[in-house]
């Protein structure tokens, strides 16, 4: 959420906010991702509560790097609505249903023919639906609007589902590089690009 607590890209799909009376009907935006494509920044995605010693390993990490670092770690905020006393186990329960993500992005493993993204998250074991309304923020839209926090509920699990799936995916990916190196694969060549008929003139 933004410092004054209104709708912003960064709000998960779902939660009341300022500007989002009736619960943001959009994902947020994965800004990790975006600073990913520039392909020359090291970036990691973290959560003090949940791994202590993976955000301390990040936070090396991104120290040592020889260029610009992002951290995106998570932080729970009053303006959530939880119970602040069990924030860090809440910060636990969050990555454990995978609405947040542990990762790390480091550009100097493509010099070793490795994949740069390291997904630390483990394979979500629960739904979202319990850490979400431990939240004020999700729970209010359920008590008013029930049936509208219901079809909300499905869309951020499948949201969670597709983020964690897409971050799988690109974390198993043997580097391909254009000079015909493969990563260790054993291929030796990078796949050919298939070629386009032209149309008849």
């Amino acid at each position: 959420s933004n410092t004054g607590g209104q709708s912003s890209k960064a709000t998960p799909r779902a939660a009341v906010a300022k500007f989002a009376a009736s619960g943001k009907p959009a994902p947020k935006k994965d800004l990790g991702l975006i600073a990913m494509t520039y392909g020359n920044v090291y970036v990691a995605s973290v959560s003090m509560g949940a791994r202590d010693e993976h955000t301390l390993k990040a936070f090396l990490e991104a120290e040592a790097y020889d260029g610009p670092s992002l951290i995106l770690a998570y932080s729970h905020c009053i303006a959530h609505g939880i119970n602040m006393t069990t924030a860090m186990n809440h910060q636990k329960a969050i990555v454990e249903s995978g609405r947040w993500l542990l990762y790390r992005y480091n550009p100097e493993l493509k010099e070793e023919g490795k994949n740069p993204l390291m997904l630390d998250s483990r394979q979500p074991k629960k739904s979202i639906e319990d850490s979400m309304y431990r939240e004020n923020r999700f729970k209010m839209l359920a008590k008013s609007k029930p049936a509208e926090a219901k079809e909300l509920l499905k869309q951020a699990q499948g949201d969670v589902s597709d983020r964690y799936a897409m971050y799988q995916y690109l974390a198993s990916r043997q580097l391909e590089t254009p000079n015909g190196k493969d990563g260790g694969n054993g291929k030796g060549k990078s796949p050919e690009v298939p070629k386009v008929k032209e149309s008849a003139k």
